[in-house]
C-alpha cells in the first residue's frame, strides 16, 4: 500500500522547525519532498548539537527531516535560480520560511513561480506575517511564545513566565501549514489553479490561545498562570502521591462522584463546599490540600491503577525515557527504527496518524547534506554527471 500523497512533489526551501515539520508530515503521507539547502551549510538545525547521533549528526535535525531528499542549490546564482524554476515546473507545492520579501528579492517570489507553474501551491511561513508593521521582524518559536501571550499563562502562579519544553508554536504552525496545503491541493483538484498561502508563528500562536483568548474576548478576563492546574475546572492538575506525581482530570459532575468514591471520600460528592465545579473552583486550595493528604497514603502507580479501573482520566508524569518505554506508546508504533547512511540504525518517533487503506510510512532516513543532488537533477531535469560537476565548480550546487 502507498501513502495518500504519493503523487505529490514538494519543493521545500524551509529550514529550522516549522517548515521542515510541515513537509515531514507530507512526506510521511507519501509526498516526495525535495529539500533545497545551501551548499556547504545546509539547514541551521544540522548544527544544533548536542545531542547527536553516533556520527555527530544533530538529533534535532533527525526529528523533522525524514522522508526527504537533500539537494544543495545556491539560490543567489543565476543558474541556481533557473534550476529551482525547473524543479517548480515539475512540482506541486513550494514551501519557504524566509523573511517576507526575501524570495521576491531573489526573483523567485510567488508572482514569478506561478507563471512557471500556474498549478503550484506556494506556502510562505514567517514569524509575524507577510504584511503589517512587524512583517520584517525576526521570530523564533520562543519569541512568539512570548508575543502571542502563551508564556504569560504558562508557569506557576507566583513564578516567572515559562516557555513550553518543546517548540510548540513552531509545531502548531507546521500543522496549520500542512492542513492549508492539503486544502489548497483540494481546491486545485476542483479548479485547476494553484494559490499562495501565508502562515505565521504569530497568528498560529494567537490561535493556540483558544479558551484563554476567548475568556478575554468574550468575558474580559485576562488569564494568569496556573501551573499544571486548570483555571476553570477543579480538580484538574498534577498531584503528588507517596512516591511521585500523577495527573488527574475531573471534567464533569459524574466524574467528580466517581473520583470521590475512588479516593475513599464519597461524602465529598454531596459536600456543599464541593458539590459543583463552580464551588470547587472557589475552594480550590482547600480541596487540593484534602486530595493530596489522601493521595499520600499510596504510591503513584497504585492510584493510577485504581483510578483507571474506575474510569477516571489519569496518568503518570513521565520523563522522556519513561514515555518511550510505555507499552501503549510502543504498541501504537510510536518508536520506529531505520538505517542511516552514516549514523547506522537510529530510532525515530513514529507517525501519529493511522490510515486504514493508505498508511503513512518512514521509508527514508534524514538525508546527508546534498545526498540526492545528482539523483534529483539527473532524473527530474536530465542534468548529466558532467554538468553536475560543472555546477559544483561554479558553486551552484
Amino acid at each position: 500500500m502507498s501513502g495518500p500523497l504519493e503523487d505529490i512533489r514538494v519543493i521545500d526551501l524551509s529550514r529550522i522547525v516549522a517548515g521542515p515539520l510541515a513537509t515531514q508530515v507530507l512526506g510521511d503521507y507519501g509526498a516526495e519532498i525535495i529539500k533545497i539547502e545551501q551548499p556547504g551549510v545546509g539547514d541551521d538545525s544540522r548544527g544544533w548539537v548536542p545531542p547527536a547521533a553516533p556520527d555527530g549528526s544533530a538529533a534535532y535535525f533527525f526529528a523533522i527531516n525524514r522522508n526527504k531528499k537533500s539537494v544543495t542549490l545556491n539560490l543567489k546564482h543565476p543558474r541556481g535560480k533557473e534550476i529551482l524554476k525547473a524543479l517548480v515546473r515539475h512540482g506541486d507545492v513550494v514551501i519557504e520560511n524566509f523573511k517576507p520579501g526575501t524570495m521576491e528579492d531573489l526573483g523567485l517570489g510567488y508572482d514569478v513561480l506561478c507563471r512557471v507553474n500556474p498549478r503550484v501551491i506556494y506556502c510562505g511561513i514567517s514569524g509575524f506575517g507577510a504584511s503589517g508593521p512587524d512583517r520584517e521582524r525576526a521570530g523564533y518559536d520562543s519569541i512568539l511564545q512570548g508575543v502571542s501571550g502563551l508564556m504569560s499563562i504558562t508557569g506557576e502562579r507566583d513564578g516567572r513566565p515559562v516557555k513550553a519544553g518543546v517548540a510548540i508554536i513552531d509545531e502548531i504552525t507546521a500543522l496549520y501549514a500542512h492542513g492549508a496545503i492539503l486544502a489548497a491541493l483540494r481546491h486545485r483538484d476542483r479548479t485547476g489553479r494553484g494559490q499562495k498561502i501565508e502562515c505565521s508563528l504569530l497568528e498560529s500562536g494567537v490561535a493556540t490561545m483558544m479558551n484563554a483568548a476567548n475568556a478575554y474576548l468574550i468575558a474580559g478576563m485576562v488569564q494568569g498562570r496556573w501551573g499544571s492546574a486548570h483555571e476553570t475546572v477543579v480538580p484538574y492538575q498534577a498531584f503528588r502521591a507517596r512516591d511521585g506525581y500523577l495527573i488527574i482530570g475531573v471534567g464533569n459532575e459524574r466524574l467528580w462522584k466517581t473520583f470521590c468514591d475512588a479516593i475513599g471520600a464519597p461524602e465529598w460528592a454531596d459536600d456543599p463546599r464541593f458539590d459543583s465545579n463552580a464551588r470547587r473552583v472557589e475552594r480550590r486550595e482547600e480541596l487540593v490540600r484534602l486530595i493530596e493528604a489522601r493521595l499520600a497514603a499510596k504510591s503513584r502507580d497504585e492510584w493510577i491503577r485504581e483510578f483507571s479501573a474506575a474510569g477516571l482520566p489519569t496518568g503518570p508524569i513521565n520523563t522522556v525515557d519513561q514515555t518511550f518505554a510505555d507499552p501503549q506508546v510502543l504498541h501504537r508504533g510510536m518508536v520506529q527504527e531505520i538505517e542511516h547512511p552514516t549514523a547506522g540504525r537510529v530510532r525515530l518517533v513514529g507517525i501519529p496518524v493511522k490510515f486504514s487503506d493508505s498508511p503513512g510510512a518512514i521509508t527514508e532516513p534524514p538525508p546527508l547534506l546534498g545526498q540526492h543532488t545528482a539523483e534529483v537533477l539527473g532524473k527530474l531535469l536530465g542534468v548529466s554527471a558532467a554538468e553536475i560537476e560543472d555546477l559544483k565548480r561554479e558553486g551552484v550546487v
